[in-house]
């Protein structure tokens, strides 16, 4: 049964629900004590990182069998049955979906139509997730190049609050997602930059159905990650992974380069995360899938 694996939608967001309200934080620990989310942290990732023949279901326990307790899914494009089939034939859960068309088909463009066009793809991945049983539909908003700051803020709080009935509707919380798109952040600047526009984004949607799946390795580069993890606190609600190199410039496995993934768990551990992980880095077969799970245990101590 798949509740054994994973916590049901109701479970899930009661968890996060409670945390949130009630404010709990954890205390800083002491430098001889190794932070650890054992207990606390689920582990999944993209479909299109499983690389290898056959069919979904194929891919599916693949996936399982390297040790990820859920697998992400690309809407619009997905295949319901097929997807539930998997599902059922894997004893593995769809977390949540990704939407595949927010990279080209923005809520920032200036264009009305590509924005309705947008907003549709956005429903879809919400009544897709749904139907699969996710909790999470992730959202590129669009890009700082569509305009002024100002514009593309104003278009894509306007774009996405009209997804927000539909989400609060059948349960799934829209997760923005921080990426090099020139918004929120200055693509020129330092590595002391701030979470702040990302937050007052969120709040400006005012909707508990709008989060952030928070990307742990996209904006090393830009900013301190755990303190950015702080700043966000309760507005996390799904996290991605990936490793950087600032000495390189470069994206690199996880738990290579030079984040500082201890501070990350503590930050993680300080806003009482509870939920799911997904790795957004290179795919491959079985052996490479294992590492990549291996990577997340030995970042988050998720073993002893």
């Amino acid at each position: 049964m798949l509740k054994s694996i994973a916590p049901s939608r109701r479970d899930f967001f009661n968890t996060t629900a409670a945390a949130a309200s009630c404010g709990i934080f954890l205390p800083h620990l002491t430098a001889a004590e190794t932070p650890s989310l054992r207990g606390r942290l689920l582990k999944t990732l993209k479909i299109g990182m499983v690389n290898l023949s056959g069919n979904l279901t194929d891919k599916f326990k693949a996936a399982k069998a390297a040790g990820f307790a859920g697998i992400e899914m690309d809407s619009p494009g997905m295949d319901v049955a097929e997807t539930k089939k998997a599902i059922s034939a894997a004893n593995l859960p769809v977390d949540g979906t990704v939407c595949s068309t927010h990279w080209g088909v923005r809520h920032t463009s200036p264009d009305a139509e590509t924005r309705a066009q947008a907003l549709k793809d956005l429903k879809t991945a919400i009544r897709d997730t749904h139907a699969v049983g996710g909790h999470t539909a992730l959202l590129v908003v669009g890009h700082g190049n569509d305009g002024t700051e100002k514009e593309v803020w104003d278009r894509s709080i306007d774009n996405i609050a009209r997804a927000i009935p539909l989400a609060a509707q059948l349960g799934i919380v829209i997760a923005i997602e921080n990426v090099w798109n020139h918004f929120h952040y200055d693509h020129a600047g330092g590595n002391d930059q701030t979470s702040d526009k990302f937050a007052e984004f969120v709040d400006e949607l005012a909707s508990p159905w709008v989060g952030m799946q928070f990307d742990i390795g996209n904006h090393w580069k830009y900013g301190s990650t755990g303190d950015w993890i702080r700043a966000l606190g309760k507005r996390i609600v799904k996290l991605d992974a990936k490793g950087f190199s600032r000495k390189q410039d470069a994206f690199t496995k996880i738990g290579e380069g030079d984040l500082d993934w201890q501070d990350v768990t503590q930050a993680l551990l300080e806003i009482n995360f509870t939920g799911w992980c997904a790795a957004e880095v290179g795919g491959g077969g079985p052996e490479r899938l294992r590492e990549i799970s291996e990577n997340m245990d030995r970042v988050f101590a998720l073993t002893a």
